[in-house]
């Protein structure tokens, strides 16, 4: 095997000996052999291929190896599955051959990763379904996913390779899919770098305005830092405490998160980095010195006792353990404090990997319980692919909040969970015929909020049943998927009874029921579908008078009247078509014939870098590749997304647009804003709305503007105007 070794390419050998190194300080110890013969096997049909973004093969599946070990902990036999399935990528798959050579759990981890490899090949599934798929894996051998998020990671680092297009494409699906994989379970670092990357590639602009501003405060940060622990050293230090204290800034992501939440600027977001205390102790002082560590921390500074987080008692799901608290620094500052051990901040970092290192401590019940949760979930095909990923997601960052069962058990919700969430929680049937609960013994309706520690005891009622207004005010994915469940079975009964209805009204008034004569009517009354229509009937939302004198009508009259509109020499459709000719927009050649709009959420302008989005029943809606719904749109149905383009033409066309300016309140702001719009830059204003309050003005302004470089135009002079704090524009024109 050695000699074997000593023939292989020196750059390969190079990188396989640091990725060995970093396996021996790792989980899964084993003889060298297995896995030379796995790298050599990947080396002997992978050498001198490149990947599809132009990497050496064999060198990008050590660079997804060595993530998979440094980064998410991972050992020795995720490594080996990996080599196996890189080395037969694209090949047929041999599951016998893989038996026979290596044992059963290898198998079973490469032919998951296979699998995942049929899925992205299929272009015709949503990306919804495609995800709902690949998390079914999750429930054979986590690890599949845990090499598949090592595999994205790769990916994500050398996307400066790929056009355009496909960095938005791999940015939006990581940011809508991966990513919030990664900190379900656990994975802060991979998760946190995967946003910022994402950001990077979807919203350039405001990824370099923060990375830039970061770097400008790095100095002056350092030294808030230094002058905010030096205290803390000193007492841990007088305590005896064995410690480590880092200062590490909130993720760009997290900080273009917050700003565009609370609609603030850069320099108004205090909260830019946090404090972690790292503390060695034996498994058994863990808790206690952690508290006592932070009575030392707090003795020093106020702490907020709302913003404590106690996560060392209770540990979350996903098995992080840590103790958050928020206290007033030097300056009046608020500053995020976590406290933790080398064992939890482990965790912390790596995730559900890192647990088989630390087996037997406590948290690896709620791992199991968090797949099985999930298993749930995966294990319903019927259900709608893009509610799955709303409602996944939804689950995916929910805080969590802690309560009771009448016999005491504890059960885990997330934060804003109701009482119907519970009822929904311990059985089916039980939420269905809910009609209230007592918490803590105080009789409250089934939408109330349970509150951490909350004792609660569920009514019920037979006469009760599911109602649509319930899905607004559940949060658990499993209470979503029932209701809609029973609501789908109550609305196909309702369908079926509403045909019955109207077959035995068509046979009354001698018209043949046909499915042309169906599609008629739908277009009469705009629905959308059969089902729709029968629904109505049965429920009397429809007259059967009006369908009655519109299905007898003479069929004659009304392809008489199509051919006297055929016949005219420019009809509606003809004039739509011939205007085209003065369009602004160039739309992919594959759909050029669609009608489009430009989309309200976010009303995109000549210049703005955009997409064109194929909706049901709407034509196609253009957006801007920083639209808010951009990400979710092309995480959902990236196979739905087509190219557009501005022309150069001058079409004389304007386009809505909304800014927000701050700025001094004074008599002559207001009047010079108005001055600078309507004259110096004869732009016309659809609403003006600001409003003073301490001292500072600040509100909306709606105008129409030419294209992007008049809009520059605008937010320039505006931001020259003595008094003015900042000139934006909005992201949605509300």
């Amino acid at each position: 095997m050695i000699g074997d070794l000593d023939a292989v390419d020196k750059v390969y050998l190079k990188a396989y000996s640091e990725l060995k190194h970093e396996l021996r300080n790792g989980p899964g110890q084993g003889p060298d052999d297995i896995i030379d013969k796995a790298f050599l096997k990947l080396v002997q049909l992978k050498a001198g291929t490149y990947t599809s973004f132009g990497k050496d093969f064999v060198l990008s599946t050590l660079g997804a190896a060595r993530i998979a070990v440094g980064e998410i902990g991972l050992g020795r036999t995720s490594i080996i599955s990996l080599f196996i399935y890189r080395a037969l990528y694209k090949d047929v798959f041999n599951a016998k051959e893989v038996l026979e050579s290596y044992n059963q759990e290898i198998e079973k981890i490469t032919e998951g990763l296979a699998k995942i490899d049929d899925i992205n090949e299929e272009t015709s599934s949503s990306q919804a379904e495609n995800f709902r798929r690949l998390l079914l894996n999750l429930a054979g051998d986590v690890r599949v996913i845990l090499i598949r998020l090592a595999e994205q990671m790769e990916i994500m680092r050398e996307m400066k390779n790929f056009t355009e297009e496909e960095q938005y494409k791999i940015a939006s699906e990581a940011s809508f899919l991966y990513a919030p994989l990664a900190h379900r379970l656990g994975l802060y670092l991979i998760k946190s770098e995967m946003e910022d990357l994402s950001l990077k590639y979807t919203d350039r602009d405001n990824y370099s305005l923060i990375a830039r501003k970061l770097a400008e405060t790095m100095r002056a940060r350092k030294s808030f830092i230094q002058e905010f622990t030096s205290p803390i050293r000193e007492e841990l230090v007088a305590q005896g405490f064995d410690f480590e204290i880092k200062g590490r800034p909130k993720s760009i992501y997290s900080i273009w998160n917050k700003m565009k939440k609370k609609e603030v600027e850069f320099e108004d977001i205090y909260d830019l980095f946090a404090i972690r205390i790292i503390i060695r102790t034996e498994l058994k002082n863990e808790k206690a010195d952690c508290w006592q560590v932070y009575s030392a921390v707090t003795d020093i500074y106020q702490p907020n006792p709302l913003r404590l987080r106690d996560w060392i008692s209770v540990p979350k799901t996903n098995g992080y353990e840590s103790l958050h608290t928020t206290v007033i620094g030097p300056g009046g500052r608020w500053v995020e404090v976590q406290i933790r051990t080398e064992r939890m901040n482990e965790i912390a970092e790596k995730g559900v990997a890192a647990h088989w290192k630390y087996k037997g401590v406590e948290g690896e019940q709620g791992i199991d319980h968090w797949l099985t949760t999930i298993r749930e979930i995966l294990e319903t095909p019927e259900q709608d692919a893009g509610n799955f990923i709303d409602d996944f997601k939804l689950s995916l960052y929910s805080k969590e909040i802690f309560v009771f069962t009448p016999k005491g058990d504890l059960r885990k919700f997330p934060e804003g969970a109701s009482v119907l969430d519970f009822a929904y929680e311990i059985h089916t049937e039980v939420g269905a015929t809910c009609t209230g609960a007592r918490v803590n013994g105080r009789n409250v309706p089934i939408r109330h909020k349970m509150q951490n520690g909350d004792k609660v005891e569920i009514m019920t009622s037979k006469n009760q049943g599911p109602k649509l207004d319930w899905l607004n005010f559940v949060v658990t994915s499993k209470a979503q998927k029932k209701i809609r469940q029973q609501l789908d079975e109550q609305l196909v009964k309702e369908a079926e009874n509403g045909k019955e209805i109207i077959k035995r009204r068509f046979k009354n008034w001698k018209v043949d029921y046909n499915d042309d004569v169906i599609r008629r009517i739908l277009k009469y009354f705009r629905l959308g579908n059969a089902q729709e229509f029968y629904r109505q009937i049965f429920n009397e939302k429809i007259d059967l008078a009006v369908v009655k004198d519109y299905v007898t009508k003479s069929v004659d009259e009304e392809e008489n009247q199509e051919s006297i509109l055929e016949s005219l020499p420019q009809t509606k459709k003809q004039t739509q078509s011939s205007s085209r000719s003065e369009d602004y927009l160039i739309i992919d050649e594959k759909v050029a014939n669609v009608d489009y709009r430009l989309a309200k959420c976010c009303s995109p302008i000549m210049g703005d870098n955009i997409f064109g989005f194929v909706t049901i029943g709407e034509g196609i809606k253009i957006h801007r590749t920083n639209c808010p719904n951009a990400v979710e749109l092309i995480g959902k149905y990236g196979y739905r997304v087509v190219g557009a383009r501005w022309t150069r033409r001058d079409s004389g066309s304007v386009f809505p647009v909304n800014i927000r300016i701050t700025g001094e309140d004074s008599t002559s702001l207001l009047k010079n804003i108005s001055e600078a719009i309507a004259k110096d830059l004869k732009m016309s204003v659809m609403s003006f709305n600001m409003k003073a309050d301490g001292g500072m003005v600040s509100g909306k302004i709606a105008l129409k503007v030419k294209d992007l470089s008049h809009l520059d135009n605008l937010i320039s002079r505006l931001s020259q105007i003595k008094g003015i704090y900042s000139v934006t524009r909005l992201e949605r024109n509300e």
